[in-house]
């Protein structure tokens, strides 16, 4: 059985962004162009609407360039279960209030029983802080927490 992936949108911005002068921001974009050439058809691929409303904010060039990315990509349902575990991440402090989009990120992961969960989000989703919650919030609901991962810790190699 083929492992399932929810792509993140810092995944398809990085994907998709113009060269950069910072060496972070260029390394990320190198390691995602990599994953997204070597490693995504090792995986099926989730998206959700939140993913295509994010990616369509800002320069309408840029933006469509992200939309085009995720071509084909199946969406993600916004049900009540990943609505209530967003909720409760935000309400236990796993995930900062203001921080809405990244609780639902991960609810609408959890609960379609997605493998992996693919971000350059170290802020609130792949922080080593805040796992321990997430995970703790999300089995609370009766799921399995996807692997909150980048594309460099997801098979690709430097």
């Amino acid at each position: 059985m083929v492992e399932s992936v929810y792509i993140e949108s810092s995944v398809i911005s990085y994907l998709t962004a113009r060269p950069n002068r910072d060496v972070v921001i260029t390394a990320r974009q190198a390691i995602t162009l990599g994953w997204w050439h070597n490693h995504r058809t090792e995986f099926e691929l989730f998206i959700s609407a939140l993913v295509i409303k994010e990616i369509s904010k800002s320069d309408e060039h840029a933006a469509q360039q992200r939309i085009n990315a995720t071509e084909g990509l199946p969406l993600l349902q916004t049900s009540d279960q990943a609505l209530s575990v967003a909720e409760e991440l935000i309400a236990q402090g796993a995930i900062p209030v203001n921080s809405e989009e990244d609780a639902l990120h991960i609810g609408l992961a959890a609960s379609a029983g997605i493998d992996y969960l693919l971000t350059w989000n170290f802020k609130h989703i792949n922080n080593a802080q805040t796992k321990k919650k997430i995970v703790s919030v999300v089995e609370t609901h009766g799921f399995t927490c996807p692997i909150l991962c980048s594309p460099e810790e997801l098979g690709e190699e430097i």
